[in-house]
């Protein structure tokens, strides 16, 4: 691809890097820009400098928070006996899209994969387990991804969790084998919320 401007190669090659975006369609991306009165380029340029420099982690789940805790975890109004336990803060927007659950979560940040060199000491289970064993927590629910790396996970924390004194559960299966927690649709995912089941029978399925 031939640029007759550096700055909109350079602007192209930054736009490109960004997950499923290709070169062409930075060109759009960058294009489409250009047309934008100046102001509206420059908000959005200082949105993005902004969220990189002053966005958190939440210090009680670890999901992404303008102050020290989250919004959820803030709210005294939600039930503290049940914590639902998900890879990243996409599945807590997904569930929180559906109302259903009005427990605190809690982000592992990744999936144990040792293909990809992930272990346990890679995700946020010591934080997990100090809260569980403050002894607010009544129920953990297992809430990922129907894939290979989410079942080795959820048998990793069955057996970790196994010696307090919570009910461990886990979503039901009506989402598909192989399908991501973030891309289920919210009536499934709802669905697969209020219908949980106990971790011991997932095992025996």
């Amino acid at each position: 691809m031939e640029f007759s401007s550096q700055l909109l190669e350079n602007a192209v090659a930054e736009i490109a890097q960004l997950p499923g975006i290709g070169k062409r369609s930075a060109l759009r991306l960058a294009l489409h820009l250009l047309k934008q009165p100046e102001a509206h380029t420059q908000r959005l340029a200082t949105a993005l400098t902004a969220f990189r420099k002053e966005i958190k982690f939440c210090e009680q789940c670890h999901n992404l928070s303008d102050a020290p805790r989250c919004e959820i975890c803030s709210n005294p109004a939600r039930d503290k006996s049940l914590l639902c336990v998900v890879e990243d803060i996409r599945d807590v927007m997904a569930i929180e899209s559906t109302s259903q659950f009005k427990g605190y979560y809690h982000v592992l940040g990744g999936l144990i994969s040792p293909m990809d060199g992930i272990g346990p000491q890679d995700l946020t289970l010591d934080s997990l387990i100090r809260k569980i064993d403050s002894g607010d927590v009544q129920e953990v629910i297992f809430a990922l991804s129907a894939t290979m790396e989410a079942d080795t996970t959820n048998f990793y924390m069955y057996k970790l969790l196994g010696k307090f004194p919570v009910k461990l559960s886990t979503i039901a299966r009506g989402i598909a084998v192989g399908e991501e927690l973030e891309y289920t649709d919210e009536v499934t995912l709802a669905r697969s919320i209020n219908t949980r089941l106990p971790y011991e029978k997932s095992i025996q399925q």
